[in-house]
């Protein structure tokens, strides 16, 4: 008997624990539906900010051994366009949870409070760009800065609030608590790892913004170890994001203590069959393992080490 691999999270019932991640085909309502339709589980807009941002010039994206590097610049036509995206995306009956930015508290709690004006069932805090000056890693980098924008979206709106964090900085863990100490419903981790790639015949660096941001499967292994180090510290749900290819790497993200994965870089690789292949193997798993629910699985791997240490 297939396994049921249905999820609640921050409120909201998942057929499958599979999200979009921000950014990755979140262009239009269109093609966040077309995600949906694929076998999403629920789906993350790209970032909006209060006004229209055109982003960075090209290059912006370059292939790099073991992911994608890109600096974007956070382009979104502004947040009043997100209800249009919503409206479609929410046809095809998954959550849509719209992630957005700021420079300030004041930016954060306006754009949460519209894009819960918007429809959107959830707000993500991108709190964790690396390549945008003033916004992003910027604020996710201060843990008091990143207590106060939470909290300040927190109390304007009745959504859940999840935070995407940083791993560009010393302790996550520090950080994640600030988060949930400001009243997050969730936390999403990672966003992508500040990185950089050269062209050596021109000798300098390939994208236009010079440092950008890397994904994929290189950083899974940092993206597992801060998942892991925040669940043994926080008790709140956590969304694993960075280098999901495989359904094998969302099950070690259950494991180290997330009840949700997000998926983007693999996307490239291997089309939107992903989401299906995904719930396939996980379902063999679950069915191997005799285990009922993805909820027994979430964290077992911080339990297991605790009775060896």
């Amino acid at each position: 008997m297939d396994r049921d691999i249905g999820i609640e999270i921050v409120g909201l019932r998942l057929r499958n624990p599979f999200i979009l991640a921000a950014g990755i085909l979140g262009i239009t309502g269109h093609s966040l539906r077309r995600v949906a339709e694929a076998g999403a589980g629920a789906v993350v807009t790209k970032s909006f900010g209060l006004e229209p941002r055109t982003g960075y010039p090209n290059p912006t994206i370059v292939e790099v051994q073991g992911g994608l590097l890109n600096a974007m610049g956070l382009p979104n036509p502004g947040i009043e366009a997100l209800r249009e995206e919503v409206e479609e995306a929410k046809k095809a009956g998954v959550p849509v949870i719209a992630s957005v930015y700021g420079c300030s508290e004041g930016d954060y709690a306006e754009a949460a409070r519209r894009a819960e004006k918007a429809g959107a069932d959830a707000v993500e805090l991108n709190v964790s760009c690396p390549h945008v000056k003033e916004v992003g890693a910027q604020i996710g980098q201060d843990p008091d800065l990143v207590r106060s924008v939470t909290a300040s979206a927190k109390k304007s709106v009745k959504l859940p609030v999840i935070v995407k964090l940083t791993p560009n900085i010393t302790s996550i863990v520090e950080i994640a608590k600030k988060a949930a100490d400001g009243g997050a419903d969730a936390i999403t981790a990672i966003n992508t790892v500040k990185a950089i790639s050269i062209d050596i015949d021109v000798q300098k660096p390939i994208l236009a913004a010079g440092i950008g941001g890397l994904s994929g499967p290189a950083i899974k292994p940092i993206a597992l170890r801060c998942i892991y180090e925040i669940h043994k510290e926080i008790d709140i749900p956590l969304i694993g994001c960075g280098g999901v290819t495989t359904w094998s790497d969302a099950v070690e993200f259950f494991l180290a203590g997330a009840s949700a994965v997000q998926i983007g870089t693999a996307i490239m690789y291997k089309d939107l069959g992903i989401f299906s292949e995904l719930q396939t193997g996980l379902r063999g798993y679950l069915e191997e393992k005799k285990v009922e629910s993805i909820k027994q699985l979430v964290g077992l791997a911080c339990r297991n080490n605790n009775k060896t240490v």
